[in-house]
């Protein structure tokens, strides 16, 4: 996609599912990929940054290594999700979800954004979800979590989108990947698909060209939008 070759991008979560297809994408495209993950350490194509957004010194040693990179592009990935009746809702997860999915993402533009706008162009897509667009039982703290997040995304356009940077959510619906499956059982999964208009779930690679497309020159007027990739499971 037009202007992506050679642009620094830092993908967070991206060493599985819809993150590591973002990544590859635009691996493809010709970026200097950086990824983030949970893990240690991690051997592949792509540079590669340590951090557990759920623990204070793990995210600023992250946040450090991001300051010193001047990345053009970011996509906020990297997410956790627990189901819970809401009574049952220990006050520690809920915080530890606030802080992976929306904390996380917050401190890591704060890190990013200056050498955008020094640049005069940045593109950030933060993954939310259609749950951040519409919600569902149980699925309170992740709810909370994901709509806020696109509410950074509106206030954050507004500020930064006559400067160069332009900010979207991306939120997709029920796609493909370890943490579909950790949370949802065979049977929860089959009635699903039979709620989505396309009859399936999504995959992660029909995911990664909508990001990139965002982060790309193509791009020049979308801004401060919820961009929901779901087989059209919210109009119906």
């Amino acid at each position: 996609m037009k202007g992506l070759s050679g642009k620094k991008v830092l993908v967070t979560g991206g060493t599985q599912g819809i993150g590591k297809s973002i990544a590859t994408r635009f691996h493809e495209e010709g970026c200097q990929v950086t990824i983030s993950g949970r893990r240690t350490s991690w051997h592949g194509e792509f540079n590669y940054l340590s951090v557990d957004f759920s623990h204070s010194i793990s995210t600023k040693n992250f946040l450090n290594e991001v300051k010193k990179t001047d990345f053009d592009i970011l996509v906020n990935n990297a997410g956790i999700n627990e189901i819970s009746p809401f009574l049952e809702i220990k006050e520690s997860t809920f915080q530890t979800i606030q802080d992976v999915n929306l904390k996380g993402p917050f401190l890591t533009i704060q890190s990013a954004l200056g050498s955008m706008l020094d640049k005069g162009w940045g593109r950030i897509v933060n993954i939310g979800s259609i749950f951040g667009v519409i919600s569902k039982e149980f699925r309170s703290s992740y709810s909370a979590s994901k709509f806020a997040l696109d509410g950074l995304t509106a206030s954050l356009s507004a500020e930064v989108a006559s400067k160069g940077v332009l900010v979207n959510t991306v939120a997709p619906g029920f796609i493909e990947t370890a943490l579909t499956r950790s949370i949802l059982s065979d049977k929860q999964v089959n009635e699903l698909e039979a709620m989505v208009p396309l009859k399936r779930l999504g995959s992660p690679t029909e995911v990664a060209p909508l990001v990139a497309f965002l982060c790309s020159d193509e791009n020049t007027f979308i801004s401060g939008q919820c961009v929901i990739i779901d087989g059209g499971f919210t109009r119906v």
